[in-house]
């Protein structure tokens, strides 16, 4: 790994400290790699677009995997009649017991908003979503999505501000997704049995191809081969002695006052479905909420 020491400045989560990191790269394909359907990329120059038609969608895989850091993208959605499709962005680490953090934006009819769905996976069990709609319109412009993930929390943000935020809580039992090296996906699919309105609103493939459009692609993270064992990636990407990493940081292990405060208006005003709450499916609280704050 190509390790720099950088300066990263940056409003919220980041302050002008000399730390270990990857450097960061806005070219593709310096990163990623096309996963499937390559006949459905569009390359106009930096500009990178994903096609879902009625034969394929397409999707694309970080190069290498990660552990702790932060990945952003920046996404211009699917425009006017998406209802039906799904552009995935999210993190996931291989195998049955895997862990996951998912962005899954789910299409609509003309006029309707976006929804944005996170989802938390550990240890290969998931059924942790919330969905909010977005205070833009996210098919009109591009916005930078990105994922925070340090030994302390996993933090969503949309244009910097946080989401959604999931904590360590190790102490009270609950496993953490802290020990399997992630690699970096998006795709664009049809999911109309479930992603509008429950499936009762189906993709109309007269507005075929749907186009996700992406850009600034960004990753400041620990990149762990596939040749070292999963514990010496543990070790190699956490602080040490004199090796200090900007994830370790103590500013970083929870959101700042203001962070807080964005989060608390972002879930009054924009969430509309929380797992937490959702007493038909869970009649008993699941574990975590009982002591996110949040």
């Amino acid at each position: 790994m190509a390790v720099l020491f950088k300066i990263s400045v940056a409003l919220g989560f980041f302050v002008g400290l000399m730390m270990l990191g990857l450097a960061s790269s806005a070219k593709f394909d310096e990163l990623f790699q096309p996963g499937w359907a390559m006949d459905h990329f569009i390359y106009e120059g930096e500009l990178l677009k994903l096609k879902l038609d009625n034969y394929s969608g397409a999707g694309f895989a970080s190069k290498s995997k990660y552990l702790f850091g932060k990945v952003t993208m920046q996404i211009k959605l699917v425009e006017g009649d998406s209802a039906g499709t799904v552009t995935a962005y999210y993190m996931s680490s291989d195998g049955p017991n895997h862990n996951e953090f998912d962005f899954e934006f789910l299409g609509n009819t003309t006029g309707e908003p976006y929804l944005i769905q996170t989802n938390v996976y550990v240890n290969g069990v998931g059924n942790r979503e919330q969905r909010m709609n977005l205070w833009f319109d996210p098919t009109k412009d591009f916005h930078s999505y990105s994922i925070l993930w340090n030994q302390r929390q996993v933090v969503f943000l949309v244009d910097e501000t946080p989401i959604r935020v999931h904590t360590n809580m190790e102490h009270k039992g609950i496993p953490f997704p802290k020990d399997q090296a992630m690699g970096v996906y998006s795709s664009i699919w049809n999911a109309d049995d479930w992603a509008t309105q429950g499936g009762l609103v189906k993709t109309d493939w007269s507005h075929a191809p749907f186009i996700a459009s992406y850009k600034g692609f960004e990753i400041d993270a620990c990149e762990c081969p596939a040749s070292v064992a999963a514990d010496e990636n543990a070790k190699k990407c956490s602080s040490s002695g004199q090796k200090k990493f900007w994830w370790d940081e103590p500013t970083m292990s929870e959101l700042s006052l203001h962070q807080s405060h964005q989060l608390v208006w972002v879930r009054a005003r924009h969430l509309v479905y929380d797992y937490c709450i959702d007493t038909a499916r869970f009649p008993v609280m699941p574990v975590e909420c009982e002591h996110h704050r949040h």
